[in-house]
């Protein structure tokens, strides 16, 4: 059974990456890459968002090797004050909605709450936030 370090060599092969190449878009060692690819070493959340996002692969099907049925996708709704933001930062839309799913993805593992809407401002804090600890 295929575990994450299979998943992610055959995705990095899938895509004509070396290891090199790969932990160099990451920002991870090789040695450390290797090791999760031969099942000797777990990888941590950050580390595995900096493969999936290296590889443009989902952080869900890395872990479990499953997929979300794109039929019952939700549509995407960025609040105004984000789109805002992004305008003012000159963000990509890519990089836009990075930012939301990062956000959803925080408040989803905070509250079960109904949470406030964030402004214009706080919108950029939480971009250079995620920024300064991803990169």
């Amino acid at each position: 059974m295929a575990n994450t370090g299979d998943r992610i060599r055959a995705i990095r092969e899938k895509r004509g990456l070396t290891q090199d190449q790969l932990a160099d878009k990451a920002k991870i060692s090789t040695g450390f890459l290797s090791d999760v690819e031969n099942g000797k070493r777990n990888v941590s959340s950050e580390n595995l968002l900096k493969i999936a996002n290296a590889l443009g692969a989902s952080a869900d099907y890395l872990l479990r090797g499953e997929t979300r049925e794109t039929n019952h996708r939700q549509p995407v709704v960025i609040p105004p004050e984000l789109s805002e933001a992004a305008g003012d930062l000159g963000l990509s839309y890519t990089q836009t909605l990075e930012t939301l799913e990062a956000h959803n993805s925080v408040v989803a593992r905070r509250s079960t709450k109904e949470t406030k809407r964030l402004s214009v401002e706080e919108w950029k804090e939480f971009y250079r936030a995620i920024k300064r600890v991803f990169g």
